[in-house]
C-alpha cells in the first residue's frame, strides 16, 4: 500500500494532501513548485515566421554545449537534457519574487497568470482568486497516511543495545533509564537486582490507536470534516454540478445555491459499488492466495509417487482459479448507469469520405517552439524547462537554442544548444527570478524566440543527509534526516545541497547523546575524509560538543556574502563568527558514533538578527 501514499512529485509520503480536478493528489507543498506564472503579455504570442538576417549559419555550427560557465564565477552549473518528466524527482517549494524582482522581468509584461499541471496525466487547471486554496484538502488520504507513519514507527521499535546489526525487537523500555532492551539484553544489562531493583519495565510504545496505544481508540469519535470555506460548519450536502461536498452556508451564500444537491449519506450509498467491487476482488484472492500456498507446501514434500498422484488435478485447479480470477475478479461489477455506447457510424463514415493530397512547402527557418508549462518546475537552485514544436509544422528542426539571464534581469545567454527538447539547468543561484526562452534553427537559419518563461528559485535550501557519500557505517533513517552510527569512531555524513552564494540556515536535533561523545557540527567540501572527526583535516568547517546535550539543537548560519560561520544552541548564538575568510563551495556536514543520534532540520528562515537590511523606497 506503500505505493498509494506517495506523492508522485516529490516521492515521499503525503504531507497536506489535495485533490486536483483530475481526481489525482499532490501534496499542498509540491503543488506550490509546479504552478508556474507567466506574463499576461506573452501568454497569447502569435506564433509568426521570421527569416533570420543573412540567411546563414547551417546545423552543423552548433554543437551540444552541456557546461558553459563555472557554478562558482556565474551561477550557471551543469546542464543535463532528460528524456524523462522532471514530475517524478523530489522538488521544493516555489517562493514569492524577491524586492526588485519586477524590474528583472521582461519589459512590457503584465500581470502573471498561474496554471497547475498533475504530474500523473498531465492535464491543466487554472488557478483563481484564491490559489491553491481553492482544490479541496483529502482528509481521508491524511488520516490513512498518518496510521501508516505511527504503524511503521512502532515496528521500527529496536533494541538499544544490541552489538548484532540489525538489532533485534525490543521487549521492554525501563522507564527509568529510557532504554529499549530485547531480552538477552535485558537479562545481561538491566538484571532485576541491585540499583535496577527497582526500576519499572513497560512494554516497548505503541502507536495511538493501536490495541493498548493512546490516541483514539475503537471508543473516540473521528472528528468531522469541516468545508473549507466555512470553518466551522460540517458539510451536510453533495453538490452533483460542482463534484464536491457542501454546508449548508455554502447553499445560502456561494455559488452552489442554483446548483443540484443531493443528500451527503445518500450519494455515499449510491457510490458504494466501488466497495462491492473491493469485496470480491477480496475474495478472489483469499481463495487463489490459499490455492498458491498449497501448492508450495505440495512441492516441498520429498514424495515423488504421492505427487504424481494429484499433479493433474491441482494443475487443473490452478488454470480454472486464473480463468476464474481473469473473468469474474477483474471483470467491473458497476450498475447500468455507467455503462456506455459509442457510436462511431459517422464518424468512420466522414473518414472515409476525405480526399488527401500531397502538398510541398518551402523549407524556411522553423517556427516559435512552445514552452510546455506543466513540465517546466524548480526544485532548490535548479530549474527544468520543457518544449515543443507546434502541431502541422512542416518545417525541419535540427535543434534548439536555449537561452537563461542571469537572475538579476542582466541579458540572456546560451546555455543549451542541442536536439533535446527537455533540459535541466542546476548550479543557480537562491532566492533569484530567472527568465528563459528558446528558439529552434534549421539549415535555412535560426527561429523565433519562444514566449519568456519565469521561474523562481527557492529562497532557502531543502536537503537531506546523502546516502550516497556518507561513510559506510552511517545508519540513515526518517527520509535520510535522521543520523547515527555503528562504530565508537567518529563517522561523516555530508548533505545533498552544495553552496556558494548567498546566506544559508540549518539546524540539527540531538535525539540521543550517550557516554559523554564528541560530535562536530559544521560544513565540508566534497572530498572530507569521512573516518574521523569533522575538522581535523583542512577540508572541513566545524563546531564540537559546546554545551551540547540531549535534547539541544545546534544551528549553523553559513554566510556567503560576508564569508564567515556562526554556531547557535538552542537559538542563541555562541558567540561572535567561528571562522571567517571562507571561500569556495560547501556541504552540510556531520560526523558522530553510535552513542549519537541526530535529526536534521532544513527549509528555515536566516535567524532575524543576521538577514539583510532592505532599502527604503525612494
Amino acid at each position: 500500500m506503500e505505493e498509494e501514499l506517495k506523492c508522485p512529485v516529490c516521492g515521499s509520503l503525503f504531507r497536506e494532501p489535495i485533490i486536483l480536478p483530475c481526481s489525482h493528489n499532490v501534496c499542498l507543498p509540491c503543488a506550490r513548485t509546479i504552478a508556474v506564472q507567466t506574463p499576461e503579455s506573452e501568454q497569447h504570442l502569435p506564433p509568426l515566421l521570421h527569416r533570420a538576417a543573412g540567411g546563414g549559419g547551417g546545423g552543423g555550427d552548433h554543437a551540444d554545449k552541456l557546461s558553459l560557465h563555472s557554478e562558482t564565477d556565474s551561477g550557471y552549473g551543469s546542464y543535463t537534457p532528460s528524456l524523462k518528466s522532471p514530475n517524478g524527482v523530489r522538488v521544493l517549494p516555489l517562493v514569492p519574487a524577491p524586492p526588485g524582482a519586477a524590474a528583472a522581468a521582461p519589459r512590457g509584461a503584465g500581470p502573471a497568470s498561474s496554471s497547475l499541471t498533475c504530474p500523473q496525466c498531465h492535464r491543466s487547471a487554472s488557478l483563481d482568486q484564491r490559489g491553491l486554496r481553492g482544490f479541496q484538502r483529502n482528509r481521508l488520504l491524511e488520516a490513512i497516511v498518518q496510521r501508516y507513519q505511527q504503524g511503521r514507527a512502532a515496528a521500527a521499535a529496536k533494541c538499544q543495545l544490541c552489538d548484532r546489526s540489525p538489532p533485534e525487537p525490543a521487549a521492554v523500555l525501563c522507564e527509568q533509564c529510557e532504554v529499549l532492551y530485547c531480552g538477552p539484553c535485558q537479562l545481561r544489562c538491566h538484571p532485576a537486582r541491585g540499583p535496577f531493583a527497582k526500576h519499572r519495565l513497560a512494554p516497548p510504545p505503541a502507536p495511538p490507536g493501536a490495541p493498548g496505544g493512546g490516541g483514539k481508540g475503537a471508543g473516540g469519535g473521528r472528528r468531522l470534516p469541516t468545508c473549507a470555506e466555512h470553518d466551522l460548519e460540517n458539510y451536510s450536502m453533495y453538490c452533483v454540478s460542482c463534484r464536491s461536498p457542501v454546508c449548508y452556508r455554502c447553499l445560502e451564500e456561494g455559488q452552489h445555491g442554483k446548483h443540484d444537491v443531493k443528500a451527503l449519506g445518500a450519494m455515499w450509498k449510491q457510490h458504494k459499488v466501488v466497495w462491492d467491487q473491493i469485496n470480491h476482488c477480496t475474495l478472489k484472492l483469499r481463495q487463489s492466495t490459499g490455492l498458491m500456498e498449497y501448492c508450495l507446501e505440495v512441492i516441498k514434500e520429498n514424495d515423488p509417487s504421492g505427487f504424481l498422484q494429484i499433479s493433474d488435478a491441482l494443475i487443473k485447479r490452478v488454470q480454472v482459479s486464473q480463468e476464474q480470477w481473469v473473468k469474474g475478479a477483474l471483470e467491473p461489477k458497476v450498475s447500468a448507469e455507467f455503462d456506455l455506447t459509442l457510436d462511431s457510424e459517422p464518424l468512420l463514415q466522414s473518414i472515409h469520405q476525405l480526399d488527401f493530397i500531397q502538398m510541398k512547402f518551402p523549407v524556411t527557418v522553423p517556427p516559435v517552439p512552445l514552452l510546455q508549462l506543466e513540465k517546466c518546475c524548480t526544485r532548490n537552485n535548479s530549474v527544468t524547462l520543457a518544449w515543443r514544436m507546434p502541431p502541422l509544422s512542416h518545417n525541419p528542426v535540427e535543434g534548439y537554442i536555449l537561452e537563461l539571464d542571469d537572475g538579476d534581469g542582466g541579458q540572456f545567454r546560451e546555455v543549451y544548444v542541442g536536439k533535446e527538447t527537455l533540459c535541466t539547468i542546476d548550479g543557480l543561484h537562491f532566492n533569484s527570478t530567472y527568465n528563459a526562452r528558446v528558439k529552434a534553427f534549421n539549415s535555412s537559419g535560426v527561429g523565433p524566440y519562444s514566449k519568456t518563461v519565469i521561474l523562481q528559485t527557492s529562497d532557502v535550501a531543502w536537503f537531506t543527509f546523502d546516502p550516497s557519500s556518507a561513510h559506510r557505517d552511517i545508519v540513515l533513517s526518517n527520509d535520510n534526516q535522521t543520523a547515527t552510527c555503528n562504530s565508537y569512531d567518529d563517522r561523516v555524513v555530508l548533505g545533498t545541497a552544495a553552496f556558494s552564494k548567498g546566506i544559508h540556515y540549518w539546524e540539527l536535533h540531538v535525539d540521543r547523546y550517550d557516554n559523554h561523545p564528541d560530535p562536530a557540527f559544521g560544513i565540508a567540501r566534497i572530498n572530507v575524509v569521512k573516518d574521523m572527526m569533522l575538522g581535523k583535516d583542512d577540508k572541513a568547517w566545524a563546531m564540537t560538543e559546546g554545551g551540547v546535550s540531549k535534547g539541544a539543537t545546534v544551528g549553523v548560519l553559513l554566510d556567503l556574502n560576508k564569508h564567515n560561520l556562526t554556531f547557535y544552541i538552542n537559538g542563541q548564538q555562541q558567540g561572535p563568527p567561528a571562522f571567517e575568510n571562507i571561500e569556495g563551495v560547501f556541504m552540510p556536514a556531520l560526523s558522530l558514533n553510535r552513542n549519537v543520534q541526530v535529526t536534521l532540520h532544513t527549509g528555515l528562515e536566516v535567524p532575524q538578527c543576521v538577514k539583510q537590511p532592505k532599502l527604503p523606497n525612494n
